[in-house]
């Protein structure tokens, strides 16, 4: 948990690269263990933790003359970070293809709501494209914002389920949940994002 009066912290939010790299040795080992959380049964075969927390490493050194850190936790700032390292891996290793095809059929969505199947596809892009974030037309940036009023646990089931293309017994296991339970929540966070994105949930025509 972040402490606004940490010194470290404080030193890490006004930009101070030296208090950076010491924050990474101090949260070295949780980072890790969230690195190793996300990863997947698949994607740990050919990737280690390590190498994705050297790079996170390296891009939260890079980035933090530019990163806002005002009000935010430096750790879940660096979570974050790792995140998108994961599922730049993620890409990397496993072709576009098979993504499409394990999530051809989205959990719990019948073939006759074309209008959340056309919303994974929006999510799918969203969520895979970070590094875009500013080129987005308006119909994403709004998904972006539906995303941020979902509770964290929906965020990252659908993160697991339609970007990673993890079967719901593994997300049942990475997040120590039953596997109906994941299958319910992954159908109230899709109801979620429809009802808050309106008719910017349909497929485009």
């Amino acid at each position: 948990m972040s402490d606004a009066n940490d010194p470290l912290e404080q030193r890490v939010r006004a930009h101070d690269t030296a208090a950076l790299a010491e924050f990474l040795t101090v949260k070295r080992l949780p980072l890790l263990a969230f690195i190793e959380r996300q990863l997947g049964t698949a994607l740990r075969r050919k990737v280690e933790p390590e190498d994705i927390f050297q790079e996170v490493s390296m891009d939260c050194l890079r980035s933090l003359p530019d990163v806002d850190l005002t009000g935010r936790d430096p750790f879940g700032w660096l979570c974050q970070v790792a995140e998108r390292r994961i599922i730049d891996a993620h890409r990397k290793f496993f072709s576009a293809q098979k993504r499409a095809g394990d999530r051809e059929q989205p959990l719990d969505v019948s073939p006759e709501r074309t209008g959340q199947v056309g919303l994974v596809n929006m999510l799918v892009v969203s969520m895979t494209s970070p590094s875009q974030a500013f080129s987005r037309n308006e119909k994403e940036f709004r998904l972006q914002a539906a995303l941020d009023e979902l509770p964290e646990d929906g965020r990252q089931a659908l993160r697991l389920r339609y970007v990673l293309g993890l079967p719901s017994k593994e997300i049942a296991q990475q997040m120590g949940k039953s596997d109906g339970a994941v299958r319910v929540l992954l159908t109230r966070s899709l109801k979620k994002l429809e009802d808050l994105l309106g008719p910017d949930a349909a497929p485009r025509r």
